[in-house]
């Protein structure tokens, strides 16, 4: 883990995470309840799908926080 991070702040990078990848699939579930519904709305679709994008990369940045710096 990153040696500038304290135990504490490592907690709660992992909490924002798992907050995060809560948020993510319940997108991922309400784009597949627009599909399935009937002729979907692709502005909202595009629109959840875009914000669902963003959280992946900040999960895979938050994610990068805890992993330690190996010096090649």
């Amino acid at each position: 883990m990153n040696d500038n991070a304290s135990k504490a702040e490592q907690d709660a990078i992992r909490a924002e995470i798992e907050r995060l990848r809560l948020e993510h699939h319940d997108l991922e579930a309400a784009i597949d309840a627009l599909v399935a519904v009937g002729p979907p709305d692709q502005l909202q679709i595009q629109r959840l799908k875009k914000r669902k994008l963003a959280l992946r990369d900040r999960i895979a940045f938050l994610e990068d926080q805890l992993t330690p710096d190996i010096i090649a």
